[in-house]
């Protein structure tokens, strides 16, 4: 069995503003972020996590939190970094605060948050859900079957990225993928595979007991 820790990047000022960062926006990571990432590592040594490999999206902000997070564990572990784990696309509303795009784009913004199933970006020139899982999946499945039958793989990437390519490793349908809701700044998400073969099994969605602050809503998405 294959153990798969996926975390999302921390805190970031643009996630405190209420703004889009996606696979083009980016800024920096937040003083606090540092600790919570302290804290995920902290929670994962206690636990005797060791990692085998670790795959990275290219972007500052989850570059900063694998980084940080691997200095943290003190362990020599492999990395790769890899476009498949980029943030969604999000086109036009990439930079805009929530507030914005609920005005110029509710339809795109609904159904993205809401209903995956009749997300369509064409508007706002972004990625579609079937595209996005199309790019991401292949990282992983490819890094469960190079992986020994125990090894732990870690993934660091983003937050709306993450929901959408976890779900579908489930196997549960794109109409659905928001059942569970979103994934916190620094939390994480563990899955078992018995190989390359979906549907994997699901151990902890979203976990953030580590972390010491109360939880606000922009922590998550």
């Amino acid at each position: 069995m294959t153990r798969l820790y996926f975390v999302r990047h921390g805190k970031t000022e643009w996630n405190l503003e209420g703004r889009y960062q996606g696979a083009n926006g980016d800024s920096p990571l937040l003083k606090e972020s540092y600790e919570e990432i302290g804290q995920l590592a902290n929670y994962l040594t206690v636990r005797g996590v060791k990692f085998a490999h670790a795959y990275i999206s290219p972007l500052p902000r989850a570059q900063k939190t694998a980084q940080y997070l691997i200095k943290q564990l003190g362990q020599d572990i492999p990395t790769t970094t890899t476009v498949g784990m980029r943030e969604f696309n999000l086109g036009r509303m990439e930079g805009m605060r929530f507030s914005d795009v609920e005005k110029k784009y509710p339809t795109e913004l609904h159904a993205f948050r809401y209903a995956p199933g009749d997300y369509d970006p064409t508007k706002i020139q972004g990625e579609s859900f079937p595209e996005l899982i199309q790019r991401m999946q292949p990282v992983v499945l490819a890094a469960v079957k190079q992986a020994q039958p125990d090894d732990n793989l870690l993934f660091v990437s983003h937050g709306a990225a993450l929901v959408a390519l976890i779900q579908s490793l489930l196997g549960t349908p794109i109409k659905d993928m928001r059942k569970d809701g979103g994934l916190t700044n620094s939390s994480v998400t563990i899955l078992d595979a018995h190989g390359p073969q979906l549907p994997f099994k699901l151990v902890r969605w979203n976990d953030t007991d580590y972390i010491t602050k109360k939880l606000d809503p922009t922590d998550t998405i």
